[in-house]
C-alpha cells in the first residue's frame, strides 16, 4: 500500500470533521503543493453537503487554479 506523500490533507481534513472551517480554510490558503489540495478535494468530496462545505469546497477550489498557474512560485 502506497503512502501519501503529505499527512497535510488528513490534517485539514480532520479541522473540518471537528467544526474549525475556519482553520481550514486558513490551511488551505497556505497549501504546500496543488498535489495536496487535490488530494484534499478529493477526501472533501466524500463529507456531507452542508453550506460551510460549499464555501470549503469554493476556496479549495480556487486555491488549486491558484497554485496551478505557472508563475506562482512559494517560498519554501
Amino acid at each position: 500500500m502506497a503512502r501519501n506523500k503529505s499527512e497535510w490533507p488528513a490534517k485539514v481534513l480532520a479541522l473540518v470533521r471537528g467544526g474549525n472551517v475556519a482553520a481550514a480554510i486558513a490551511q488551505i490558503k497556505v497549501a504546500p503543493t496543488v498535489g495536496d489540495v487535490t488530494r484534499l478535494q478529493t477526501l472533501l468530496a466524500e463529507l456531507p453537503p452542508s453550506p460551510s462545505l460549499a464555501q470549503l469546497h469554493k476556496v479549495v477550489e480556487e486555491e488549486r487554479a491558484l497554485l496551478a498557474a505557472p508563475r506562482l512560485h512559494r517560498s519554501p
